[in-house]
């Protein structure tokens, strides 16, 4: 079996299934049908994340990244990925230079680009997974559960969004949470390579 399609097996695509190009809006971001369209403020979207028994993802991204396209076009084609993340998040995407209003948890308006200098994002896509606990917090940083700067392979970022809606980022580091999660499965017969 070659490198290309074992890795496929491994994330759970077939070797038939299509990872066809992803669409792009308006924006020149990639879109899933699966993203929420909400008045992009942070506090509401949270809460109506929680009482969807859900957590909220902010997913930022900006026009002409080839990580972004590998995100939508590899992790997204992966239905393990996508079925878990609409079960478990509501998905919210942010145009890293973008103009469009939003409101911040602390009740600041902004623009979409001067809410990711203002939450320090630096690299596209940008994966942050917001957790509710509570009453609906002013600072990001009390309601920030987990962050994935950059592009992460399938595997990993399958295990950071399990991570998450496990609970074990409260207690576990992430790369003890992600070994555990590859011995689980090779205790399975899953072949579970993490550097793929």
């Amino acid at each position: 079996m070659n490198f290309f399609k074992t890795l496929l097996v491994f994330v759970g695509i077939s070797a038939a299934t299509s990872l066809g190009a992803a669409e792009l809006g308006d924006d020149g971001l990639h879109k899933q049908p699966w993203f929420a369209d909400t008045f992009l403020d942070m506090a509401e979207d949270l809460a109506e994340a929680t009482e969807e028994g859900k957590d909220l993802l902010v997913l930022f991204e900006q026009k002409g990244c080839p990580y972004c396209r590998e995100l939508h076009e590899v992790n997204f084609a992966n239905t393990e990925i996508t079925d878990f993340i609409q079960e478990h998040y509501l998905v919210v995407q942010v145009n890293m230079w973008g103009d469009r209003e939003m409101t911040d948890f602390d009740g600041e308006v902004l623009s979409e680009k001067n809410l990711a200098n203002k939450w320090f994002i630096q690299f596209t896509p940008t994966t942050i997974m917001f957790t509710q606990d509570g009453d609906a917090p002013g600072d990001v940083r009390a309601a920030e559960a987990f962050r994935l700067p950059g592009f992460l392979k399938s595997f990993h970022y399958a295990s950071a969004l399990e991570y998450v809606t496990s609970n074990e980022y409260k207690t576990l580091p992430f790369q003890r949470f992600v070994q555990a999660r590859a011995e689980r499965f090779e205790a399975q017969g899953v072949e579970v390579d993490l550097w793929n």
